[in-house]
């Protein structure tokens, strides 16, 4: 039951750079089964923000490493520097 709260709390959320560019929406994790921990965050993209345009992902999706996340509350911020390497 605990696990479907935590599930319910982040769906959805917005997620930013750390410059305040949006980024879009966080539709799933992807977690490590053997280790328990979260890999990468599956982002449903905001079409109109700078920082997709910039990227022109092929996917309406997008996968960010877990280790961009800087800070989690109401939003989940990423480190802009990070995004460069995976999403090209």
């Amino acid at each position: 039951m605990y696990k479907y709260t935590i599930a319910r709390q982040l769906a959805a959320k917005r997620v930013i750079t750390n410059r305040g560019d949006e980024l879009g929406r966080l539709t799933d994790l992807l977690i490590n089964e053997k280790t328990g921990e979260i890999e990468k965050l599956l982002i449903e993209v905001d079409r109109t923000s700078k920082i997709v345009k910039k990227i022109q992902p092929r996917d309406k999706t997008i996968e960010v490493p877990y280790s961009a996340v800087t800070a989690v509350s109401d939003v989940f911020i990423v480190d802009e520097r990070e995004l460069a390497g995976p999403l090209e």
